[in-house]
């Protein structure tokens, strides 16, 4: 399957929050119509509902690990350490890439220096998500 990073960009170009903008381009593989994961996404922009907080493209990166890797196992819980495995890897590769995953320091808000633009976390977020989260699709 060929990447999808450039229409994450895109997504956040038409005006979508950075959370949306990498949850929308992936919902088709987790189930979910872009209605429904446009609406799930779009308290989590601007850094966590504009906290400035932790970035919201990485929040629809955990978001898609979760729908993808969950069992919805109600009863019995038991796919919270996978999933949590999966989450600290997206975590650990954006911060790579990035140099931090808050929000504030990634824009500079304070230091006056961007370490990073929003469409540069859109597209690395993308391409962490078809590496970690979605392997076996995107090579």
């Amino acid at each position: 399957m060929e990447s999808r990073t450039k229409l994450a960009v895109e997504l956040k170009n038409k005006g979508y929050n950075c959370a949306q903008a990498v949850a929308c381009t992936y919902c088709d593989l987790v189930g979910l119509d872009e209605e429904t994961m446009f609406k799930i996404m779009e308290g989590f922009g601007a850094g966590f509902g504009t906290t400035e907080g932790t970035c919201g493209a990485i929040t629809g990166a955990v978001a898609l690990a979760g729908m993808k890797n969950s069992s919805a196992n109600l009863e019995t819980p038991d796919s919270k350490a996978s999933t949590a495995k999966l989450s600290r890897e997206i975590m650990t590769r954006f911060k790579a890439k990035a140099g931090a995953t808050i929000c504030r320091v990634l824009k500079g808000v304070d230091t006056k220096v961007v370490l990073h633009s929003c469409n540069d976390c859109v597209h690395d977020a993308a391409k962490i998500v078809e590496e970690v989260v979605f392997p076996e699709k995107f090579n």
